[in-house]
């Protein structure tokens, strides 16, 4: 099924694997490339020099296209970028809006450029920045949210620019990706539904955590890190909501304390990435040491696999999913339906 979006990034079908903290590692991602989609690689919650390993092992793994997420604001964004160029990374993918500056540096040097926006006016600002194509998530999708439905967002922003559109929030099947073509988007994008597969390292009990849960069964929060957050609703998260503010923030405090353990970053440079954190997001100096509880309190859920003392990120389409298919089925099937829904629509 040939898009604007298979061209621009030489894989066979326009299917998006997110890249998911904790959970786009190598396996995944090359699970994805070899099933003929873009597999993203989730770097923010890798050391460079992890992110480097991890690069080497796509390419063991794989000699097909894939794509690196990146965190605009990090502070070795730079370095991070002359990376993906060494090693010949298709795609660099941002969740925050990158820098005209960065994306002209990563367009020289042949790399595709894919932004992913909330709003219409992030889509016309990275776009007019020279954004080869932009990932659109509505409010459907998991972690990081906006408020506005994905079939009201979608279209807005195909009709305000003139790049590819890849759709993400609330996509699972072949049903979906022939909505979204139908939009006038390019592909689709799909975390949740790449979680629950069996190339996925989540894992066993909290796949099924996912499994078991209803389409009422994710809420968004701001008590994660004081930012929109779409999570399944487990007891933590109902205690995150129902705790005062200081025992919040002491957790958070503590996590911070973790994180840099983990990742080996000075508290210079976290003070660095806050400070970006906080100006670019507008977060009170409260909700920005709440925002060192995201890669923590998923890495025990999502890695840990503790489910009592982990958040556990989730689109809303988890409660519409009751399987657990490889890269392979999972790609090949929702072309084959999107197609075969395509040619049966009246005309």
């Amino acid at each position: 099924m040939e898009t604007a979006l298979t061209k621009l990034a030489g894989v066979r079908h326009p299917v998006v694997q997110t890249g998911m903290g904790w959970v786009a590692g190598p396996r995944l991602v090359s699970a994805v490339a070899n099933a003929g989609g873009l597999g993203i690689l989730a770097s923010a919650t890798m050391t460079f020099d992890e992110l480097r390993t991890a690069i080497e092992e796509v390419r063991e793994r794989t000699g097909s296209p894939f794509g690196v997420n990146l965190r605009a604001d990090a502070v070795d964004a730079g370095e991070r970028v002359r990376l993906l160029i060494s090693a010949g990374v298709r795609v660099a993918s941002f969740a925050l809006a990158p820098s005209q500056e960065l994306i002209g540096t990563l367009k020289d040097a042949g790399v595709v450029v894919i932004p992913s926006v909330g709003a219409v006016r992030h889509a016309e600002k990275v776009a007019g920045w020279g954004a080869d194509a932009v990932m659109v998530q509505g409010g459907e999708g998991g972690g990081h949210t906006g408020q506005v439905a994905t079939t009201v967002l979608l279209p807005s922003v195909v009709d305000a620019v003139d790049i590819p559109v890849i759709a993400a929030g609330g996509f699972f099947d072949g049903r979906g990706l022939a909505a979204a073509l139908s939009y006038g988007a390019a592909g689709v994008g799909m975390g949740t539904r790449f979680l629950l597969t069996k190339e996925s390292t989540v894992p066993q009990a909290v796949k099924e955590a996912y499994l078991a849960s209803g389409l009422t069964g994710t809420v968004v929060t701001t008590r994660v890190d004081g930012m929109p957050h779409r999570v399944l609703r487990t007891e933590l998260v109902t205690s995150l909501e129902s705790a005062g503010p200081l025992r919040g923030l002491l957790r958070a405090v503590r996590n911070a304390a973790r994180f840099r353990s983990l990742t080996r970053l000075s508290w210079a440079a976290m003070a660095r990435e806050g400070l970006a954190m906080r100006r670019n997001h507008k977060l009170t100096w409260s909700q920005l040491v709440m925002a060192a509880n995201t890669p923590m309190l998923l890495r025990e859920g999502l890695v840990n696999g503790n489910t009592a003392a982990g958040v556990l990120a989730s689109g809303q389409v988890a409660g519409a999913l009751r399987d657990l298919p490889t890269c392979e089925e999972l790609i090949s099937g929702i072309v084959r339906e999107a197609g075969e829904i395509i040619e049966h629509l009246p005309r």
